[in-house]
Formats: structure tokens, sequence, C-alpha cells
């Protein structure tokens, strides 16, 4: 058994860590329920009825269920529209549907939170010669850097007084990076600054990993159109692929054209029998959420505890995202950690992960991701680049239970070679 190949002295941090930790998860139990109640009222009002669950193939024209679940949707996200579907690959395709949609020849697009994740780099054009880049077809781009984990608002604001800046877009994590992920109050504050100097720049938030982890959404508080991956939080660990896109409706309805065609947009799309699936997954994702984020706090509290000097969040920072991440000394240690939590998840745990290349990425990367859906980050995953600093990145953990089994025999794992 597991726990038996557990460090006893971990074991006993482990339960010193129940009484510690007591207040912090109780207020992560009352944002799944406050979670929990708004879906499972967007399900009542919506009068989600079994017979929405049912297989429509082909065209996928006429159905009743698709059409209900961008509905709730776009309720739970705080927009007036969504689309949600199986065909959406990624929360990558999801991003790249939106820039191609909304951006022409001649637009200018701004990241406001510095360099974008690692996948976006090729796709803005920042890096390959890919001729479908954003900038091969001729959209300009810029970024404006952080200042100490904060916008920096004075160069951001002066910057869209010109008025020629089509989108600017915000990711809300942390990405492959050391800064901290952006709550939703930053955000709040942000746009509604930019909304005093400039009404018609398109605000969009790459809303990845931190769905349902606050109470509110970047909808609720002004963003024009936010985007993610159903293999995170909001698939609940129950969706086996997909993405959303959500906002205002005329934005909405331009990606939807972009993703089917010009006079079709949301009409067609067969369900491939996923309506269920996709449902039963947003059903579920609150406690899924709440399950990722107490393993994300278990991990913080017992690397600081070790001794751990770069873990970030702290274990009682707060928390706008499941993302966790540690800092280790050398490569070996970050190895051995991920092969830890690969050996103890529950597909492929005698899968040996190794360095080595992964597409999208500019540098080899170790990646512990035994998942019943393959590339799952709302089920316990562990990736990082193996290059300085060793920074691994952790997310997910359907349960926490099984969350801290993992966590624990990772560090077992460290503990022993050590």
């Amino acid at each position: 058994m597991i726990i038996d190949n557990i460090n006893k002295d971990l074991l006993k941090l482990a339960e010193e860590s129940d009484k510690e930790l007591k207040d912090i998860y109780k207020k992560i139990d009352d944002i799944c329920l406050y979670n929990s109640n708004r879906i499972l009222s967007a399900f009542i009002d919506n009068q989600v009825s079994y017979s929405d669950f049912a297989d429509i193939n082909g065209y996928g024209y006429y159905d009743a269920g698709r059409d209900k679940l961008e509905k709730i949707y776009a309720s739970v996200l705080g927009c007036e529209d969504a689309l949600v579907r199986p065909q959406i690959m990624s929360g990558t395709n999801a991003l790249y549907l939106v820039f191609s949609a909304l951006l022409k020849h001649g637009d200018t697009m701004i990241s406001l939170t510095g360099a974008p994740y690692d996948s976006l780099q090729e796709m803005i054009g920042l890096s390959g010669d890919s001729t479908q880049s954003l900038k091969s077809n001729g959209v300009n781009y810029e970024q404006i850097d952080l200042i100490n984990n904060d916008f920096d608002e004075e160069k951001i604001i002066n910057r869209l007084k010109e008025n020629n800046v089509k989108l600017v877009e915000i990711q809300r994590s942390r990405g492959y990076s050391s800064r901290l992920s952006l709550s939703i109050s930053k955000i709040e504050h942000l746009i509604n600054k930019i909304r005093e100097v400039n009404k018609d720049v398109i605000i969009m938030i790459d809303n990845c990993y931190g769905e349902l982890v606050e109470t509110r959404e970047p909808g609720h508080v002004g963003a024009d159109i936010l985007v993610g991956s159903l293999m995170k939080n909001l698939g609940g660990g129950v969706a086996t692929t997909g993405g959303y896109i959500a906002g205002k409706e005329k934005y909405v309805k331009m990606v939807a054209e972009r993703f089917s065609s010009p006079g079709i947009g949301k009409d067609l799309g067969a369900n491939f029998n996923l309506n269920n699936t996709f449902f039963k997954g947003l059903f579920m994702a609150p406690n899924a959420v709440k399950g990722a984020l107490k393993t994300a706090i278990f991990s913080s509290y017992m690397l600081e505890k070790l001794g751990y000097k770069n873990v970030s969040p702290k274990y009682n920072d707060e928390r706008t995202d499941i993302i966790q991440t540690v800092e280790f000394n050398d490569s070996d240690s970050l190895v051995k950690f991920t092969q830890g939590i690969q050996e103890s998840s529950p597909v492929d745990s005698f899968v040996h992960v190794m360095p080595a290349p992964m597409p999208g990425y500019p540098f080899d990367e170790v990646m512990a991701c035994g998942s019943f859906t393959q590339g799952s980050t709302i089920e316990l995953s562990a990736d990082a680049p193996v290059v300085k600093p060793y920074i691994l990145y952790m997310q997910g953990g359907l349960s926490f239970e099984y969350g801290k089994l993992s966590i624990l025999l990772a560090l077992s794992k460290i503990k022993e070679a050590n």
C-alpha cells in the first residue's frame, strides 16, 4: 500500500497540518458551497432534462442540450453568451480562436501581463516561423510587463489613451513564470481604470486554472471575453476534452463564425455524445476545484515546513488559481519529485518519467500526469521546464485525500534519495 511507503516523519507532519490548516480549509469549503449554489441554480433555472444528454451526430443541428449548456456556462461566468464545444481541443486552441476572430490585419493587441505563456509564443509570432501566427497575418503585438506582481497601471492607461489598440489580453494565471497569479479584485480595478479612458478596447482574459477559485469570475467584473479548457477547472475531472469561450454576445458570435463558418456560427457542431459529460463535469467542478486547492495548500505547508525556500503561493496566502510552485536546488530533485507524483497516480503509475521535448515548448519538459484523461490538469499533475531556476508547477487533485497521498509519496522519494 502507498501509505506503507511514506516516511513516518512526513506522516506526523501531515497530521499536524490538519490542525493548523483547519480554518484555511473551511474558507475553501465556503467558496465551494457558494459556487455550487450558483451552478445548481443555473441548472434549475434552465430546466436541464435527461433528454438534453442525447447524442446528436452529423452536422449537429437542433441540439437543445448543447444550447442549454452554453446558457448555463454564460450564467456561471457572468457573461451574455458562451461557446462550449468538444471541438475546442485546449485552452491554447480557444485563445487562438478568439485572437484570430477578433484581430484583423493592422490591428494591435497588447498583453498587459508581460510575456505570454510558452505555448502562445508561436501563436503570436514571437518565435517560430508559422504562416498562421498573428504577426504573420499583420497583427501588431505589444506587451507591458507587470511591476511587483501588479499591473503597470500608469503605462497601461497612457498607452490606451491613444485609442488605437483593438484588444488587450490578461493572463490570470502565472504560466511558466515566478510572478503571482492575479486576483479578480486586481482585474476589476484595472478594467474600471481602462474604461475611464477607453470604452472600445476589447478586454480579454485567459481564465485557465482560475475558474471557481473565487466567488466571482472575470465576466462579473466587466471583462468582454474569457477563455478556458474543460480539462482544467470547469470540466470537473469528468470532461474528457473541450474548451469554452464566454463573453459579450457580439464577440462570442464572431468567434463562433471563426469556429465553424460565417452564417453558421453556433448552430453547427455535433456533441459526440459528450453532453452528459459536460453537464456532469460542470456540476462537479466546485468540488474538484476544492480538492485541487486543498492539495495545493497542503503541498505548500509541507514544503515550507521542510525548509524549501521558494514556495509560491505560501500556504496561508490568498489564492486565485489552482497552481502551486516550488523551486528545487537542482534538476535531480526536480525530476525525483515529479517521478513521485507519477508513481502515486491511478493511471500509468509504472511509468518512469524523464525530461523530454514537448510540442509547443522551447525546453525539455518533465511531466507527471497519470490521469484518466490525457493531459488533464484538474487531476493531479506536475510539470516543469528542466532549466534554471528549477521550478515545478503543480496543479489539480480531484480529491484532497488522493492529493495528500501523492504529495507525501513524492516527498518521501526525495527524502529517501538524500
